[in-house]
């Protein structure tokens, strides 16, 4: 039987911490985000130099946490200039926060 999730209402903060949680999910992506973590900013080729991938592979990578604003590209024709937002990670650290500071522990479950 095939399930619809269509008619279910979801708070903008769960849409949003999905979209973050989907962007994290690849270890390609959070190797990026650490290494701009550590640099002001970074262009592409700078992450071709230093990850063993195509910079079309890095450049899909970069795509994916765009597109869920974890990142953001400032262009510089004829390359694009990525760094971290700084107010989306801030909002995504928040999120993640509260779903991890629940004790699911108390929960005797399985």
């Amino acid at each position: 039987m095939k399930r619809s999730l269509k008619n279910i209402d979801y708070s903008t903060d769960a849409e949003q911490t999905a979209r973050f949680a989907k962007a994290l999910a690849h270890p390609v992506r959070l190797t990026i985000l650490k290494y701009l973590s550590n640099q002001s900013c970074c262009f592409t080729n700078d992450l071709v130099e230093v990850l063993p991938l195509a910079q079309s592979t890095i450049s899909q990578h970069l795509k994916e946490l765009k597109e869920a604003g974890l990142i953001q590209g400032e262009i510089n024709p004829p390359k694009i200039k990525y760094c971290i937002d700084q107010q989306n990670w801030l909002k995504a650290k928040k999120l993640f926060e509260s779903i991890f500071k629940e004790d699911f522990t108390k929960i005797d479950c399985c």
